[in-house]
Order: C-alpha cells, then sequence, then structure tokens
C-alpha cells in the first residue's frame, strides 16, 4: 500500500469481510451448526481488528500477533474497553477449541450471546476506524 487510496480500499475490504463474516454467522447459528458459527463470530471480530491495526500500519502473520497488538495500541490505552478485550480473548479461545480439539460442542444460548456481542463489538471498532479516516 503506497498511498491514501490503496490503504481505504484495503479497509473497505476487511470491513466488508468482517459484514459478511457476521451474516454468515447468523447463517450457522440458524442452521444449528455451533462450531461453525463460533468461527464466523470470531472471524467477524478478527478482520475488523485487522483493518484497525491497518490504519496504525501494522500487520502480522499470526492471529496471535493481532491479538497481542489490539491489546496493546486499543485496550491498554482505553481506547477500546476491557470487556471488549476480554471478549475478543475468549472468542480466540473458543475459536481453537471449536476448529482445533475434538468432541467440543457449544450451547446454542452461549453462541447466541456472543452473535449479540460481536455484533456490537464490530460496530465499536468501525466507528473508530471511521473517526480516523
Amino acid at each position: 500500500m503506497n498511498d491514501e487510496k490503496d490503504l481505504k480500499e484495503v479497509l473497505q475490504y476487511w470491513l466488508e469481510k468482517s459484514e459478511d463474516s457476521l451474516a454468515a454467522a447468523k447463517d450457522e447459528l440458524k442452521a444449528g451448526r455451533l462450531s461453525f458459527s463460533v468461527n464466523r463470530i470470531y472471524y467477524a471480530c478478527f478482520y475488523i481488528i485487522t483493518a484497525i491495526l491497518l490504519q496504525k500500519k501494522l500487520r502480522f502473520q499470526k492471529h496471535s500477533g493481532v491479538r497481542a497488538a489490539f491489546h496493546k495500541h486499543f485496550v491498554k490505552p482505553g481506547l477500546v474497553s476491557r470487556e471488549d478485550g476480554q471478549f475478543y480473548d475468549e472468542l480466540f479461545e473458543a475459536r481453537q477449541r471449536g476448529d482445533y480439539i475434538e468432541l467440543v460442542s457449544f450451547e446454542n444460548e452461549t453462541v447466541t450471546k456472543w452473535l449479540k456481542q460481536a455484533n456490537k463489538f464490530v460496530e465499536t471498532i468501525k466507528s473508530l476506524i471511521l473517526k480516523n479516516q
């Protein structure tokens, strides 16, 4: 990315991926595929965090790097609430369990709660992105 136009285009890409992931999470939840819904919920948040880190010219190869940078640059300075930071950590761990550990299952009530929280989380981060453009 060499200029402002490229940055805006890439930011828009991540915003759309985040929104698409939320929609997919809702569809998966409705279909009763809870593990897939958790995966999409996590990725909705991951993509929006990737976007806001990109505004600071930060890119990472690993999810753990994105997570650490999010806490360092947004949670610790108070730009994002500790509760939102903890929510992202909870999703990070849940997605890991759901994707890599055998016989893991999730409760419909929990996934429904996470989807609602993720919608708010994405809106919070999106508003920070728009404020910083």
